[in-house]
């Protein structure tokens, strides 16, 4: 059918709508979109943060690190110790000193709890004035004492009174040290050590909630209009403190993980560097301070366990933070 003005009538159902070509049926190509997060995943601040945490767990994992060789060089120091007596004895003018000697040393493998005996000779006994007097001296008219090594049996505590009263029956100016006080300084030292890490520790928490406070108040700003279009159109607290925890848990996962594999890495390398200045002086100090420059498979799991508190903490503060923020909005 045909019009006055020539054109042909097209059909109401037809693909022309209006001269356009309607769109074919089916899904847009492009399909849906994904949903964009509250806080942006790489921002300055997070970087910044990320930065932070890195340094944080580092500090921490090499105090943790420190404090368990200096834990385990004092726990060594402290059997060795416990596990030696010595006997000096004084020379006295008209007595013999090397019959009181043997006198000695017969007593003391007699008593009960005494494994070994090793009396030291006069030359070993002067040697060990050295390290304080220098070598090259002649001791021959000092009154240096003699000195009687005794290792304590490990199944049985030897009588310490009873060996004392027996030694001073036959001999004068003995004496019997068991080290007690040496044990005594050793045990403060690894105390102070464990407060000394533990308080450095506690300092790195701080800091990290401090940083994670700051943080997650600037994101908070940033993001003030889109926290708050959510909170009013009926999105619940605990979704939007969940977007920021899940946020900052990430942060605080990849910045601890830097920071404890850095610190992973140094540990290693010190215990490393032992077999490298093998039989130099440095090695030989290192030796006297520590048994051994390796904190182990603990040492390990407790960087690990550092890395995961940290990320832990840095998510539980920004939770805390946004839902502080989020009930002054109400």
């Amino acid at each position: 059918m045909s019009t006055n003005d020539g054109m042909t009538d097209r059909p109401l159902d037809g693909p022309l709508t209006d001269g356009l070509i309607a769109p074919a049926p089916g899904p847009r190509p492009d399909g849906p979109r994904a949903n964009a997060p509250i806080v942006p995943r790489n921002s300055i601040a997070g970087r910044a943060l990320i930065a932070v945490v890195a340094i944080m767990t580092f500090l921490a994992s090499l105090t943790t690190g420190a404090v368990m060789l200096v834990l385990a060089s004092a726990a060594e120091w402290q059997s060795d110790v416990a596990r030696e007596m010595t006997i000096q004895i004084r020379p006295t003018a008209g007595r013999d000193l090397e019959a009181e000697v043997r006198q000695a040393v017969e007593i003391a493998r007699t008593a009960p709890g005494i494994a070994e005996v090793r009396p030291y000779t006069a030359e070993e006994s002067a040697r060990l004035l050295e390290p304080w007097l220098g070598t090259g001296l002649a001791l021959d008219a000092l009154p240096v004492p003699r000195i009687i090594v005794l290792r304590v049996a490990a199944d049985r505590r030897p009588d310490l009174a009873a060996l004392r009263a027996a030694l001073a029956a036959k001999i004068a100016g003995v004496t019997v040290d068991d080290h007690r006080g040496w044990i005594d300084r050793m045990r403060a030292m690894a105390s102070t050590a464990i407060a000394g890490g533990v308080g450095i520790l506690a300092l790195v928490l701080v800091a990290t909630v401090l940083s994670v406070t700051f943080a997650t108040r600037g994101a908070m700003a940033t993001n003030r209009p889109i926290v708050e279009v959510l909170h009013f159109i009926g999105a619940r607290d605990g979704f939007i403190a969940s977007e920021f925890q899940r946020h900052f848990l990430r942060l605080g996962l990849i910045g601890g993980a830097l920071g404890g594999i850095a610190a992973m890495v140094v540990l290693a390398g010190a215990g490393v560097s032992r077999d490298v200045f093998f039989g130099t002086a440095a090695e030989t100090q290192a030796s006297a301070l520590f048994s051994t420059l390796s904190i182990g498979i603990a040492g390990y799991a407790a960087v690990l366990g550092q890395v995961i508190l940290v990320a832990a903490v840095t998510a539980l503060t920004s939770r805390q933070i946004v839902s502080q923020t989020l009930a002054a909005i109400e």
